[in-house]
């Protein structure tokens, strides 16, 4: 607000716009909103709990603290990462499953889970048919269940086991509660977007969205990365995602805050570098 009413531009920009701008489009494009679907309290329910391409001990503490009470009250772990990060095995702690896959091969064993859940009857038909797009819905199911995307097949890119992607697999989707937390390892990636669309469609096929202790929660890369975009910290948006170039948006804003407000989105940061040295 500041920026915008009182300096009278939109030259405002935060580090969402880079760490998660695969889960702003992601999430977006395949549950509707960029925003994590659950309260950091529902791991409080989870039965099943998912860790991709993140580090909560060390990066996100504060939750690590409650998933870790989860996971001794009998919760089950799924980490799929390369490294063998402290939750793999600490005290009184240790994974069902651990997917030590290569860098770089997150979407293939992201439809490798996919392929089990559909070919093995594992989906929830009735939930995904009552609430997505049916016939993407069932586009994606043929896709996944392709002989290319199974376990066995994409072993060879990823070098998981079969084996253990089947068992992952069928250990999420019985639940009841599955829930998956992702973090840079996902997304600061050239395939960030079409994994987080992988983990969404997973979630959505196995009936895994909309109550406590499910859903899809990206973990920031930094402290209240996910209120920095809420509040309108990025040059093209006000609060609420709502852009800066839509007029009746401007107007709402503007009465609220009696101010004139540009209607172009403004510089990202490495502009304003630019834009700082050229004198403009």
């Amino acid at each position: 607000k500041l920026v915008r009413a009182a300096l009278g531009t939109n030259n405002v920009d935060t580090c969402a716009r880079v760490c998660h701008s695969a889960t702003g489009y992601g999430l977006k494009h395949t549950l509707g909103e960029s925003a994590g679907t659950q309260a950091f309290t529902s791991v409080t329910k989870a039965d099943v709990i998912m860790v991709i391409g993140a580090n909560p001990t060390d990066g996100h503490p504060v939750f690590a603290s409650q998933l870790k009470r989860r996971l001794r009250q009998g919760a089950k772990l799924i980490v799929i990462d390369p490294r063998v990060i402290d939750l793999v095995r600490t005290p009184h702690i240790e994974a069902a499953a651990h997917l030590q896959l290569r860098p770089g091969t997150n979407v293939a064993v992201i439809n490798a889970l996919a392929h089990v859940v559909v070919t093995e009857g594992l989906a929830n038909d009735a939930y995904a048919e009552e609430r997505c797009e049916v016939d993407t819905y069932r586009k994606w199911k043929a896709f996944v269940s392709q002989e290319k995307n199974s376990p066995e097949v994409t072993e060879a890119i990823s070098g998981v086991p079969a084996a253990l992607v089947r068992k992952a697999a069928r250990l999420y989707a019985a639940g009841p509660n599955s829930a998956i937390y992702y973090g840079l390892g996902v997304t600061e990636h050239s395939q960030g977007t079409t994994m987080v669309m992988g983990i969404a469609n997973l979630a959505m096929a196995t009936g895994n969205l909309g109550r406590e202790g499910v859903g899809v929660s990206p973990l920031r890369g930094q402290n209240n990365v996910q209120g920095s975009c809420d509040m309108g910290s990025f040059p093209h948006e006000f609060s609420g995602y709502r852009h800066v170039s839509d007029g009746p948006t401007r107007s709402l804003f503007e009465a609220a805050w009696h101010a004139k407000l540009a209607s172009e989105p403004g510089l990202r940061i490495p502009n304003m570098f630019e834009a700082a040295l050229d004198g403009s």
